[in-house]
């Protein structure tokens, strides 16, 4: 039944040497790979209204300063993991660059900043995108948490179906939020040509005069908090690997085109919303005041706010892309469960796609689907891992010193002062707001990644034989069978148990004297060869007095090497029939499974109705 279920929801299995098939293309994967950051343009400049909308109207100039230097530290971005892209071709993007040039704990930290940042951006992008839909239908509004857990799990369902699967269905959205952003873009210039570069619509006209109440402190917020636009720039180097041969050519293309549409798009929709003079509104997204200014409530206004709806739930995709194989890399490197590096029925990491899925649900429930509430927590692990890809690529030109290492040391040592400036003030300006959260939960997922580590290589250690001194040896078990009465599945268990053993003891345990003599009455009656050993139990406890009858067998002088204990266990035709059994024989080997020099072997009873 689960099995049936599970190939309805995500498709029959692949095998393994169809996984060439699920590389992506460069069409495929600028919408894939790209959506998280194309989709911080309905809500980066609004970041940055938020913070100096305390000046009033007169402030609202100072977005424009703002959203050029962003963009400049964009440029900055895009051309430093060109590089890296170049140079670690095998994924991974910070946590590689950091792992190779600063050691495995730096890469630790870059890697669990992104695996924060990948579980933010899918809670981010969802709520923002529910936002998106609740200011063009304010029905929804009460209901936002829960259509924003249902579109994680239709991500996760689509997700786990495959890379390239997913890719068909997801990429439509995206490059149609491109074609709405560009329109709307076209249309509002093609206005301010008309009118000499002055908005119809804007009452008065914009003004350029210093507001009272501005701060250097004022300014590095609003700064800090528009840079949540560049988050997701670094999701193609660390999915290199997913692309179609040539990797690294088609990556960097994919890189150069994130960067041009990114620009463009966000400046244009900066200085419109400049133009028109629109501040932030509690009930109504700044991108959407913008495509109503110019498109009224028209169809394609709708249209605008459909594509961005999408493209922000999509969004979430490019974690879905990122998380998987990024908690994979760290998994071979003992950092994480070996699970996450196990590949699914469908090809992808099923195992990193699920928790992803788990983690982003936990968030949006405990914070009610409140992106600005979110957002404080956003930015800070993914601009801590640009720090460290940055410095690490500068430590690299230095040491290598290729032809050109100046200027490459140069643009990374520039990106790293100012990604890590951006994470300072983060840290500081909305430390609280809730970036203390992410300050307190990355040493603590740094510190349980190391005692992952060292335990594997504890594990390691104590597995590893000498070829010369550790040989196979014969044992000779005492097999202890425990019975609750006399039928077909104690038959069966004690004729397993005879087959290896010749030293065979049933167990029986009675919650009274007459339970007790009815059974050894009835032993005899049957005499199957085999002793039984009637224990009393005065709290109707099974486990307990097994054990310490196991420990008198264990420690008496002739105590055997190994002791098997033989469980029945019965098997219904129909799933749900467990229901109606006692599940002992599972209890008894959770129980027995952590004794030592004690082997428990399972004799299934398969019924036929």
């Amino acid at each position: 039944m689960f099995g049936g279920i599970k190939q309805l929801l995500i498709g029959r299995p692949k095998k393994t040497r169809e996984l060439s098939d699920e590389r992506l293309s460069k069409l495929k994967a600028l919408p894939i790979l790209s959506s998280d950051a194309l989709s911080s343009v309905a809500y980066g400049y609004e970041a940055i209204l938020g913070e100096i909308g305390l000046l009033g109207v007169a402030g609202l100039w100072l977005g424009l300063p703002i959203a050029a230097a962003i963009t400049l530290l964009l440029i900055t971005l895009v051309l430093s993991y060109l590089q890296v892209i170049k140079a670690y071709p095998g994924g991974g993007g910070a946590y590689a660059v950091a792992k190779d040039q600063f050691g495995p704990v730096a890469g630790l930290i870059a890697g669990s900043a992104l695996l924060v940042d990948y579980t933010l951006t899918v809670a981010v992008s969802v709520t923002a995108g529910v936002a998106a839909a609740a200011s063009a239908v304010p029905s929804l509004a009460p209901h936002t948490v829960m259509i924003s857990v249902c579109c994680v799990i239709v991500i996760m369902l689509l997700n786990l179906r495959g890379i390239n699967e997913s890719a068909s269905v997801f990429m439509w959205p995206t490059y149609a939020f491109i074609a709405a952003i560009l329109g709307v873009e076209a249309i509002g210039y093609f206005h301010l040509l008309l009118h000499g570069g002055h908005a119809t619509l804007h009452t008065p006209p914009p003004s350029f005069e210093v507001p009272k109440g501005l701060t250097i402190i004022l300014i590095l917020r609003a700064f800090a908090s528009g840079c949540s636009a560049l988050t997701g720039i670094e999701a193609i180097s660390n999915a290199t690997p997913q692309f179609r041969s040539p990797e690294s050519r088609n990556a960097r293309f994919t890189l150069c085109m994130l960067g041009i549409l990114l620009a463009v798009m966000f400046l244009g929709t900066g200085y419109l919303t400049f133009s028109n003079g629109i501040q932030v509104h509690a009930n109504q997204t700044v991108l959407s005041q913008l495509a109503a200014t110019y498109l009224g409530h028209s169809w394609l206004y709708y249209f605008v706010q459909t594509a961005t709806f999408s493209v922000l739930i999509l969004a979430a995709n490019t974690s879905y892309s990122g998380f998987p194989l990024l908690a994979a890399l760290m998994s071979q490197d003992k950092f994480m469960p070996r699970q996450f590096a196990a590949r699914g029925d469908r090809l992808g990491y099923s195992n990193g796609i699920l928790s992803l899925s788990a983690l982003a649900i936990v968030l949006i429930i405990a914070f009610q689907a409140q992106t600005s509430a979110l957002i404080p927590l956003y930015a800070i692990g993914v601009f801590l891992s640009f720090s460290l890809a940055q410095s690490g690529m500068v430590k690299r030109w230095l040491s290598t010193k290729p032809k050109g290492w100046q200027w490459r040391a140069l643009i990374n040592g520039f990106g790293a002062l100012l990604s890590l400036i951006v994470t300072v003030v983060f840290s500081i300006a909305k430390f609280a707001e809730g970036a203390w959260i992410v300050l307190i939960l990355l040493p603590i997922l740094i510190s349980w990644s190391l005692r992952i580590r060292k335990h594997y290589n504890m594990i390691s250690r104590e597995l590893q034989i000498d070829y010369n001194k550790h040989r196979p040896m014969t044992y000779t078990p005492v097999a202890i069978v425990p019975v609750g009465g006399i039928n077909r599945v104690v038959n069966n268990s004690i004729s397993y148990a005879k087959s290896i053993s010749d030293n065979v003891l049933a167990v029986y345990v009675g919650f009274s004297d007459e339970a007790i003599e009815d059974m050894q009455n009835k032993w005899e009656e049957w005499d199957p060869g085999v002793r039984l050993s009637c224990l009393r139990s005065q709290y109707r406890s099974l486990l307990k007095p097994l054990a310490r009858f196991l420990s008198s067998v264990e420690f008496k002088e002739e105590t055997p090497e190994h002791i098997t204990i033989v469980i029945g266990q019965l098997v219904t035709k129909h799933w749900w029939h467990n229901f109606l059994h006692n599940q002992t024989s599972i209890r008894m080997r959770t129980w027995f499974l952590f004794r030592k020099d004690i082997v428990i072997a399972t004799v299934p009873y398969h019924l036929n109705d």
